[in-house]
């Protein structure tokens, strides 16, 4: 075992995702950061709050900043929260007016949510991909095979015969109203949770709306109507989306290695996993994992929820649980989807 099987060099290339993991390294939330910072410069020179030159010089460090990583972990030890060492890294050398302007109106939580919708939001967009890649190979799978009779199973005891397409079905549709829902949660899940000190945007005066929507535009999210520093439904929303993700593709898993057992023989897999003493074993690693998978994200899900209690205007403890486990589920999710699109093309029906 490890601290984390996602990223280790031995077991991530069973639960792995590069692809994934790209959205979730330190350098891609302190990019993300310093986007969020001058799209806020950006929209508040357009609203008349900040001097353009202000925020032509916070674009040109923007563009040129290079993050010292040791000084910022020192710092987040320090207060909790990268924003303040990153901000002083940023800071640095500049004339005062456009130090000042840096930031205006902002808070730190501002800036870390903004950096967690965006990436979650690629993050979705990827696994939309794939979860459209994973039908449409059902769909031909069904083409080819749907028509012909297998033996159903209804509380793991033989029922009676019934298309192979209707087990297909119970596969491919509820990623179907995955994607779906994916468009239904996006204006919540990925939305600016911009509000300033404490969350009422007092420090943009009237320009509050112009600023928060125009910072919004320029990053690729949802314009909300107020803060969401202490409301987290939408982001419970995204937890329980990416469990439903895994947990339809566990169930294909579950059939998968039920319909491979050798007493049954249904389905045909190549290039199943080996055995150190049973060479004859051919294992269903694959269709394994995506039940592992599958039941890891309905554990973590409660976290989320235990998550939405933010005290007050702002809370540390809840805040930072998101913290840890929405990339965990993310990477869960992706490691699902991308097992489960090369499962599908090593798997055969057996035609009696």
């Amino acid at each position: 075992m490890s601290a984390s099987v996602f990223n280790h060099p031995v077991l991530g290339s069973l639960f792995g995702d590069e692809e994934i993991a790209s959205y979730l390294t330190a350098d891609a939330d302190l990019e993300a950061m310093v986007a969020f910072e001058v799209a806020l410069a950006e929209a508040e020179a357009e609203a008349g709050l900040i001097a353009p030159d202000d925020r032509d010089a916070i674009k040109a460090r923007a563009a040129a900043f290079t993050p010292d990583l040791a000084a910022l972990g020192a710092g987040t030890a320090r207060d909790g929260v990268v924003v303040p060492s990153l901000l002083k890294q940023l800071r640095t050398g500049w004339e005062e007016p456009a130090a000042e302007a840096l930031h205006k109106g902002a808070t730190s939580q501002d800036v870390i949510d903004a950096s967690m919708a965006m990436r979650l939001q690629g993050v979705a967009l990827v696994l939309d991909r794939r979860l459209a890649a994973i039908t449409d190979a059902f769909t031909r799978w069904s083409l080819d095979a749907g028509k012909t009779r297998v033996v159903a199973h209804t509380r793991m005891q033989t029922a009676t015969e019934t298309a192979f397409a209707r087990k297909i079905t119970s596969w491919s549709d509820p990623l179907v109203r995955c994607r779906l829902r994916r468009e239904e949660i996006a204006p919540r899940a990925f939305a600016l949770r911009i509000g300033g000190a404490v969350g009422d945007r007092a420090a943009f005066g009237d320009k509050a709306e112009a600023i928060a929507t125009g910072v919004a535009t320029r990053l690729g999210l949802p314009a909300a109507a107020s803060a969401l520093h202490s409301e987290r439904d939408g982001i419970a929303e995204l937890a329980g989306w990416l469990s439903m993700v895994t947990g339809a593709l566990g169930k294909f898993g579950q059939d998968t290695a039920l319909s491979l057992q050798t007493e049954v023989g249904e389905l045909t897999l190549a290039g199943g996993g080996g055995s150190s003493a049973m060479p004859h074993k051919s294992n269903p690693i694959s269709a394994e994992i995506l039940v592992t998978l599958a039941r890891f994200n309905a554990t973590l899900v409660s976290g989320l929820h235990q998550a939405l209690v933010h005290e007050n205007e702002r809370s540390g403890a809840a805040w930072s649980l998101e913290w840890m486990l929405l990339p965990q589920m993310a990477m869960a999710a992706g490691a699902a989807t991308r097992i489960a699109e090369d499962l599908i093309g090593r798997l055969s029906l057996v035609e009696r």
